[in-house]
């Protein structure tokens, strides 16, 4: 190995080791600042769980935080049936405005959600829909929606149509097709789509913040107001906890599903 491309070897593995440090390092310090017992994050760490104690009785987080996932849950399961449906449509049929149609999926995700919630809340005003539960599922899926159709659809790509023609040669009907060929081969992105559609749905902060009412508001806004009146450290813990029980998740899904991958 030439000194030149052993230079390049350090350099490399030195900017993925700061780059990872610069993601990964306030998630870390966050998570131990969790577990000490000053509230003003004085060193030495004074190892407490004096906060998680604290969090269980602060009813307006953990009320916010289940309102969260009922949403997350409701919009991953909505925009999970609608995006692998849609995905399958796209796949299997050719009808005018196809293309066209696959390009709108992108805007969503492009635009900035400041707009998008901005017209979210002008329009459902403007139907009758208002502000409420109803309004951030219906917010939460149309934001989730784009990114389990484009997940599917990259799947979709590595499926071979002559499978769904064998199977119908041999006597299956469309449904029989789509749930004993066609899903479970896309089963890692059908899961990979939940996964991003209950993510997108538990962090939106912007979309939730205009359609949520007084009161029963989710986590990222509840953070926000409690981050205003003056930070507490319970926000840490109950930060810990969704990150952790994320990664546990995450851990679980991959350990069952190669995503990307061939079987």
């Amino acid at each position: 190995m030439s000194p030149l491309t052993r230079l390049l070897e350090v350099v490399g593995r030195l900017f993925v080791g700061l780059l990872l440090a610069f993601l990964y390092l306030p998630i870390v310090i966050m998570g131990l600042m969790s577990f000490n017992a000053s509230p003003f994050y004085m060193l030495p760490i004074e190892w407490s769980t004096t906060w998680y104690v604290q969090l269980a009785g602060n009813a307006q987080l953990v009320d916010a935080s289940l309102y969260s996932l009922k949403i997350a849950l409701a919009t991953a399961l909505i925009a999970t049936t609608l995006g692998t449906a849609a995905s399958l449509a796209l796949f299997r049929y050719e009808f005018k405005g196809k293309k066209i149609l696959q390009a709108l999926l992108l805007p969503p995700i492009a635009i900035p959600w400041l707009i998008t919630g901005t017209a979210m809340l002008v329009f459902f005003f403007g139907v009758g829909i208002g502000r409420g539960l109803h309004a951030l599922i219906l917010g939460h899926v149309a934001l989730a929606l784009p990114y389990v159709i484009i997940v599917n659809n990259a799947r979709l790509k590595t499926f071979a149509p002559e499978l769904e023609e064998a199977a119908r040669s041999l006597g299956a009907n469309q449904w029989q097709v789509t749930r004993r060929v066609t899903l479970p081969w896309i089963a890692p992105s059908v899961i990979a789509g939940a996964l991003f559609a209950f993510a997108v749905s538990f962090d939106q902060f912007v979309v939730s913040y205009f359609l949520a009412t007084p009161g029963q508001t989710t986590l990222p806004v509840e953070i926000y107001a409690a981050i205003r009146k003056g930070f507490t450290p319970e926000i840490n813990a109950v930060s810990t906890i969704i990150i952790v029980l994320s990664m546990a998740l995450m851990l679980f899904t991959a350990r069952f599903y190669k995503f990307g991958g061939n079987d």
